[in-house]
């Protein structure tokens, strides 16, 4: 059996946030800051400075997804280090979209060179990362995300899989704290592809 990389997508593999605000402030004139903290505090109107309601918020995220994807743009080095990893381990892409962008996510990633199975989840990643555990039955198994609730997540249903926290927007990084629940912080696909590398080599689960 073949090691197992499930890697998210929106500030995994493309950049989504620097367009994303950008639409805002386009379509919207909206406001959008990287130091905000969450999504929905990080929004604020121009005519009024008020924040956008949580509702409000993801109305926004539905009018980018699947309409504005084009916008986004590779990672660096993340094409590169999945092609490398793709040689000795199955990789599965887990994206919190709904299941009608599955396909719009599908040909986004082909466009730009990736081209692996694409699984679209809403909510915690624990329970669809312990089905994929489950279905290929890997030695080992490395879970690369953004979000540290999702890394809580995973923790919680799936304690025996490694967790990469990655945020590859540096104006967002800086203002993202290292998850709690993940073995490693690291933002660059150089040196994350090394430390996946290396946990596929020791074929040992996390905790072992």
């Amino acid at each position: 059996m073949k090691p197992l990389l499930i890697c998210d997508c929106d500030e995994v593999l493309l950049h989504m946030v620097r367009h994303f605000g950008s639409w805002l402030d386009e379509a919207h004139a909206i406001d959008f800051s990287m130091a905000g903290g969450d999504f929905a505090s990080s929004m604020r109107r121009r005519a009024d400075g008020s924040t956008l309601a949580p509702e409000e918020m993801r109305t926004m995220l539905d009018g980018f997804f699947p309409d504005e994807m084009a916008r986004q743009t590779l990672v660096p080095h993340a094409r590169e280090a999945l092609a490398v990893l793709a040689q000795t381990a199955e990789i599965v892409i887990l994206t919190n979209l709904r299941d009608h962008c599955r396909e719009h996510r599908v040909a986004q990633l082909s466009t730009h060179g990736i081209a692996h199975r694409v699984d679209c989840n809403q909510g915690g990643k624990g329970a669809p990362v312990a089905a994929l555990v489950a279905e290929f039955a890997p030695p080992v198994t490395v879970f690369v995300d953004d979000l540290a609730v999702h890394h809580a997540s995973v923790a919680q249903h799936a304690p025996e899989v490694y967790r990469l926290h990655m945020v590859a927007e540096p104006d967002l990084a800086r203002h993202v704290p290292a998850a709690a629940d993940a073995h490693a912080r690291i933002d660059d696909w150089r040196e994350a592809r090394d430390w996946i590398s290396d946990r596929f080599a020791q074929g040992v689960p996390a905790g072992a």
